[in-house]
């Protein structure tokens, strides 16, 4: 992520929406050693303020978008587009439509994309984001790297015995 001068930044948070109905906002990571060892802080919220708005039940469970988890969403998803709360709250909204807001972030992240490559011409694009490539390994690299990989890094927080026999 950049701020608004185009600087990466180091955003430690999570932030979880799940179909518009619960949030989780927190410091940890999914893993055994951030709920082990780590001082982690997290907080899940399903509020009981039903919101009325298309779409009324976007995960198609019958528990239908909560007030909460959706204006968190939409918040987050426009700063990280760069756009502007509309004025008037029930006005039609692509983002609110999950498949809308895919959209809207695969377009966001190719326009800075396009912009660096062509050398950055002008101003930067709004927007916070940027496409995310994984580096592609050749088969030697994968070969020396996953050994020390496997040796070195501990996801989990277990120290090296536990995690040799594979056990806590």
């Amino acid at each position: 992520m950049v701020n608004h001068a185009g600087t990466p930044v180091y955003v430690h948070v999570k932030v979880c929406v799940i179909d518009d109905v619960w949030a989780a906002v927190g410091s940890d990571n999914v893993n055994l050693r951030s709920w082990t060892h780590d001082s982690e802080l997290s907080c899940a919220v399903v509020d009981d303020t039903a919101d009325t708005r298309e779409p009324q039940d976007p995960g198609g469970l019958g528990d239908g978008a909560r007030r909460f988890a959706r204006e968190l969403r939409l918040l987050l998803v426009r700063e990280h587009l760069g756009r502007e709360a509309p004025r008037d709250r029930e006005a039609s909204d692509e983002l609110r439509d999950p498949g809308g807001t895919f959209d809207a972030f695969t377009s966001a992240a190719a326009a800075p994309d396009s912009w660096y490559e062509r050398g950055c011409p002008g101003p930067r694009p709004p927007g916070r984001l940027r496409a995310c490539r994984a580096p592609r390994l050749s088969r030697w690299e994968r070969a020396l790297a996953m050994p020390l990989y496997r040796a070195l890094v501990d996801p989990d927080g277990r120290p090296q015995r536990p995690r040799r026999r594979n056990s806590f």
